[in-house]
């Protein structure tokens, strides 16, 4: 008998399932997958193998995937992250391990450079939270493990937490609004929050939903409000900046931006779409 799942976050399908599901979801048939890395700077995964299927999220360069299939240049599988499962383009992967030292911290990205001097082309922009596995240092640039050079400031140790992540929510402002996105190039509302927390060192699921369900403890819809508490519509969500302000990646402005929340409140309200919750984070 096949238990109920959710597909964004389980790597099912009638034809296949990964083979640790055996015996709690039916498929045709398993795959033990196998490890690959992310080796573009952000890759799109999809809901299907096309160019025009649905953008589930992005995948990032340095991180983990594991793939079930492999077929016509397309592969399915689940995103080390966040559990993510999608379609994604078989070039963008490598099987050579990577084994990040440090990520990039700044929040519109750093270049990835042909050799350790500005006035070289730039192979890439690596967008923030990209996961790097450093070769050596070379003055104020450092050389990634599978080549390229990145500005030093622009990178931290991989254990390193920005002690305010709204804060990046706030560099991310004027980002255009991107459905699935989640990068300098284009992002959605829960996009901006996961890539956030994460820069905090918050793990997150992708989705609003999921959020929702995962993080913080839930306050009153009258509470008082504070920075960094969440807020959750159906389909939507965004933090507080303070008391009165909020900021989210929506549909409305088509970019990451900051305004009364009273405002997008009784604008979304108006929609029918009132506050569904408020969590905060501990």
């Amino acid at each position: 008998m096949s238990e109920a799942y959710d597909r964004r976050v389980v790597a099912a399908r009638a034809d296949l399932a990964a083979a640790h599901l055996k015996g709690r979801i039916k498929a045709e048939r398993y795959s033990e997958g196998r490890l690959v890395w992310v080796t573009r700077g952000r890759t799109a995964l999809r809901g299907a193998p096309s160019l025009d299927a649905a953008l589930e999220t992005e995948l990032l360069f340095g991180e983990g995937f594991t793939i079930y299939d492999d077929k016509d240049g397309w592969v399915w599988g689940q995103a080390a992250l966040d559990s993510h499962v999608g379609y994604a383009r078989s070039e963008a992967f490598s099987p050579s391990p990577c084994n990040p030292s440090h990520r990039v911290t700044s929040a519109r990205g750093t270049p990835l450079l042909s050799a350790p001097d500005p006035t070289e082309p730039a192979r890439e922009i690596l967008p923030l939270n990209a996961k790097l596995e450093l070769a050596e240092l070379a003055g104020r640039f450092a050389q990634l493990k599978s080549g390229g050079y990145v500005f030093q400031n622009h990178i931290a140790a991989v254990s390193f937490r920005n002690p305010d992540w709204v804060s990046v929510t706030e560099s991310l402002v004027g980002v255009p609004y991107v459905w699935g996105g989640k990068s300098f190039a284009g992002i959605d509302c829960s996009g901006l929050i996961q890539t956030a927390l994460e820069a905090g060192g918050v793990a997150a699921p992708r989705d609003t939903d999921l959020m929702e369900a995962a993080l913080g403890v839930n306050l009153a819809l009258e509470a008082e409000l504070k920075r960094g508490d969440l807020i959750f519509w159906k389909g939507h969500m965004g933090t507080m900046l303070d008391a009165a302000r909020l900021i989210h990646a929506n549909a409305y402005a088509m970019q990451v931006s900051v305004e009364p929340f009273k405002t997008a409140c009784e604008r979304i309200a108006a929609d029918g779409f009132p506050v569904r919750t408020v969590k905060r984070l501990s």
